[in-house]
């Protein structure tokens, strides 16, 4: 999965490493220029007469402030081309998994929380962005630089001192790779903790009404604050880990550099080395104590890019249920006619049929009404005519095609869905009921998409203010057409609701519609549904939290401006459903009955019971 992506950048890298190289060579001198000049500012010995001139001075200063400036626009350039290619490999991979995500179906959401994969784009891919960025260079550091600095050290010092320094060193170095090996599924662990409190979070506030009205704050507290001390207790196992490893190699470090020191200056003390070498000497092992202790590090990270990568290869294995088999069919529109032959099935992973041998045909134009106890499979139905499942046995077919003849993106923008959990967004009243029209700023190509990224918030601001004022201007296509949002709010019966907002239709309703009732967010489902203008529109119990009197004006405004195209009633009132066409009972997945009003009630059965039923309650309501 990597690959592709680091291929992409391949290029990026390859700068970046070779400017890294660049800036760990030009550390190697930093060391014997110091040396050289302490030496010839004290003498040969260190404490005769200064035997470097003015112009050797100056010219020392001058290469140690070329050497320092180079490397410093050397550090500038490896990280733009190394963190900047792991940034934009990061966003690549946030992109491509949320459009995947986007691709799987219902099931695969029924079976893995919110919050575990929200921890995929936030924990697992900052360990990739660590593993692919920060890792090269502690990784290039710990090898390139540590082999020339110990190289530098034997050609310049001396052998002998060299091995003597690089006992330590390697007792640190050993140190650090155990320890990156321990504290690996420690991470994990971490990870998994941060997973499920991000899934209670997000869980607990989904549901907070529900949580106020059963007075359950104390007990959700008390459950946060348990995962939470879980989160905090993997947390502190790798922090007691730091506290004895880190301090144990700053330990060794020390000691390695007291020894270096020693034997250093009883070195020079015999004239074994000059001033200079010692100086350098001393520098060196400071310069190689990073290189032990970033190896660690290196393998750290890259143990957890190890284990985030095979977390997000979990997701991008997982494949869509529902394929795509129709999209070469050249079917480009339907009329709205649709079939169901004989249709059964059972959900994924159960052996208990939902529906079992349904049958229905209705043609353009006209209004199918499924009506039944619940769970007797109504929104089966609505999700199978989108495709949203595979069919079982039997067939569905829309104008004489099988549906999985039909390319998805044909089927599902001809078919408007209004479903029973009315789920809206937390934008404006408008952009909700747009929503399924509404056209979305692209940048025109990759190019000035990557230039931006590296622009200033409020600059990214303007431009995107400029191009939406531009092509507002230039296209009416881009614009949230309001007196469409408003003749749509208007026939579902919505609009003076709105209205009495504090903002009218630019008023930001909560998360999920949270601010408003359920009666006004069926409706707003509604008008969202109808501004998409589909040849067909299912309303799944759609009429359930409006009054009589607001479901007939619906009903109503529904027939008007619903002429020659397919409507799908699913609902419990016969008051919804008496003028369609069809009127299908179903009971245990199976038709009880079917037929027109007039037709179900001369039947004298379940329909005409609960007709009796419904008038008599009208009755006694308009008596009251």
């Amino acid at each position: 999965m990597l690959g592709k992506y680091i291929k992409r950048h391949i290029a990026g890298y390859i700068a970046g490493v070779l400017v890294l190289f660049g800036v760990d060579y030009l550390g190697l001198f930093i060391p014997q220029l110091t040396g050289e000049l302490i030496e010839g500012l004290g003498g040969q010995n260190g404490l005769g007469a200064i035997t470097f001139t003015r112009d050797d001075i100056i010219r020392s200063i001058i290469s140690i402030l070329a050497v320092g400036s180079g490397m410093a626009l050397g550090r500038f350039g490896w990280r733009f081309f190394l963190f900047g290619s792991a940034r934009k490999i990061e966003m690549e991979i946030r992109n491509d998994l949320f459009e995947h995500l986007t691709t799987l179906s219902d099931r695969y959401y029924s079976e893995h929380k919110t919050g575990d994969l929200m921890a995929y784009f936030t924990n697992d891919l900052n360990s990739l962005r660590s593993a692919i960025g920060p890792a090269i260079i502690t990784a290039f550091d710990a090898v390139v630089m540590g082999a020339m600095v110990i190289a530098k050290m034997i050609l310049y010092v001396d052998l002998k001192l060299t091995l003597i320094a690089c006992i330590p060193m390697l007792v640190i170095l050993g140190g650090a790779i155990w320890y990156a090996v321990k504290v690996e599924p420690m991470y994990k662990e971490i990870n998994d903790t941060f997973s499920d409190m991000s899934d209670k979070v997000q869980e607990s506030f989904s549901g907070i009404r529900v949580i106020k009205a059963f007075v359950r704050e104390d007990a959700e507290n008390r459950a946060f604050d348990v995962t939470n001390k879980n989160k905090m207790a993997s947390v502190l196992k790798v922090a007691k880990a730091n506290s004895v490893v880190w301090p144990t190699l700053e330990f060794l470090i020390g000691l390695c550099k007291l020894i270096t020191v020693f034997l250093g200056g009883y070195m020079y003390y015999r004239q074994t080395i000059t001033l200079a070498q010692f100086v350098a000497f001393n520098q060196y092992v400071s310069m190689l104590v990073w290189p032990m202790i970033a190896a660690g590090d290196s393998l750290n990270m890259i143990s957890q890019g190890r284990a985030a990568v095979r977390r997000l290869n979990e997701i991008f294995g997982a494949t869509a249920e529902i394929t795509d088999t129709g999209k070469d069919s050249g079917i480009t529109e339907l009329s709205g006619g649709f079939a169901l032959n004989n249709l059964s099935f059972a959900y994924p992973g159960t052996d208990m049929k939902v529906l079992d041998g349904v049958s229905v045909s209705v043609k353009p134009g006209e209004t199918l009404a499924i009506m039944g106890r619940t769970g007797c499979g109504k929104t089966t139905v609505a999700s199978l005519l989108l495709r949203l499942f595979e069919t079982g046995d039997g067939q569905i077919s829309f104008d004489g095609h099988d549906i999985k003849d039909i390319p998805l993106d044909v089927l599902r923008s001809s078919v408007a869905l209004v479903p029973q959990d009315n789920f809206l967004f937390s934008d404006s009243v408008q952009a909700n009921i747009a929503f399924g029209t509404r056209k979305f700023i692209e940048f025109p190509d990759e190019k000035l998409s990557m230039a931006l990224i590296n622009k200033s918030e409020d600059e990214l601001n303007k431009y995107l203010d400029r191009q939406m004022n531009d092509r507002c201007a230039k296209n009416d296509e881009l614009q949230n057409d309001l007196e469409a949002v408003e003749e749509a709010a208007k026939t579902a019966v919505v609009h003076d609701n709105i209205m009495g907002f504090p903002k009218g239709y630019s008023t930001v309703i909560g998360e999920r519609g949270v601010t408003m009732s359920g009666g006004q967010k069926q409706r707003s489902s509604i008008a969202r549904a109808l501004m998409k203008n589909a040849p067909i529109l299912i309303l799944d119990d759609s009429l359930s939290a409006v009054d009589t009197d607001t479901e007939e004006k619906i009903i109503d405004n529904l027939n008007r401006v619903r002429q020659g195209k397919t409507t799908v009633i699913i609902a419990h009132r016969i008051s919804t459903v008496r003028n369609a066409d069809h009127i299908m009972i179903l009971e245990n997945g199976r038709v009880a009955e079917y037929g027109t009003h007039d037709e179900l009630v001369a039947l004298g059965g379940r329909y005409a019971r609960l007709y009796e039923k419904q008038q008599l309650e009208k009755m006694i309501e308009e008596a009251v």
